[in-house]
């Protein structure tokens, strides 16, 4: 389902950068200042990544001609793992429990040099910190030696981002804007927990973490470049460091 989505995002890209254009042709050049410091937005990019429960609220606030700050907070979920055969001997059973929460906050230089238009409008940079919390409760039926029966899971991922952003903000009309983080390179924190609900014996946990890990680096976008080979193999838990990226596109309103 993740594959599914990500391929109509280039299409979906064409499409807004064409109406941009289209829109910004359109618009009246001799506008130079307004009043509204204020802008509520929509971020479009995460529910087209993680499905419909990815709703996440954006308010940004102009602080001068060329600074502001801005921060965003909604509800998150893991992608749909489906149900059925994993293999042989896992299967991942239909009923499921998740929630998820999003934080982040960023502080923005308008380039003046570069910029027609002052704040928030324009191509501008700054440093972002992101806050990304997931938890989901699966259960699997599982066939290994000595043991046949159902695994309860429960999966917990923190992950913890600070980087810097470029990206452009357009206004139509003084207040309408499509905000576009076109870049935002930063390190990761992760950590992973995988807390069983089982009778399986301890020397078949192992090789059952095996499994899992597999499978989340092919469910969850990114998570085969943060959980490498038998990184939950010993009890569940894993932390890691690793380069992250911040892209997003949202939709706002200002006031």
């Amino acid at each position: 389902m993740y594959n599914s989505r990500i391929k109509y995002i280039p299409i979906f890209l064409t499409w807004l950068l064409a109406v941009i254009a289209i829109s910004a042709v359109a618009q009246d050049k001799s506008e130079k200042s307004d009043a509204r410091k204020n802008t509520i937005k929509l971020n479009l990019t995460n529910p087209m990544i993680f499905g419909g429960k990815a709703i996440v609220i954006g308010y940004e606030r102009v602080l001068s001609p060329n600074r502001s700050f801005s921060v965003d907070i909604g509800t998150m979920a893991l992608p749909s793992f489906g149900s059925g055969s994993v293999n042989d001997s896992l299967k991942l059973l239909p009923n499921v429990s998740q929630k998820g929460f999003h934080i982040s906050a960023d502080y923005r230089f308008y380039l003046s040099k570069e910029n027609k238009y002052p704040a928030p409008r324009g191509v501008y940079i700054g440093p972002y910190y992101s806050y990304n919390q997931f938890n989901r409760s699966n259960s699997w039926n599982l066939k290994a030696t000595n043991y046949t029966g159902n695994v309860n899971t429960d999966l917990g991922f923190r992950v913890h981002t600070i980087g810097v952003e470029m990206g452009y903000q357009f206004v139509f009309n003084k207040k309408w804007v499509v905000d576009m983080v076109l870049a935002g390179p930063g390190m990761g924190f992760y950590k992973v927990n995988a807390a069983l609900a089982t009778t399986l014996p301890e020397n078949q946990k192992g090789p059952f973490f095996d499994q899992l890990n597999n499978y989340l680096q092919e469910k969850i976008p990114g998570f085969n470049r943060v959980l490498g080979e038998g990184s939950l193999r010993s009890n569940g838990n894993y932390k890691t460091t690793a380069l992250g990226f911040r892209y997003m596109i949202n939709v706002g309103f200002r006031f």
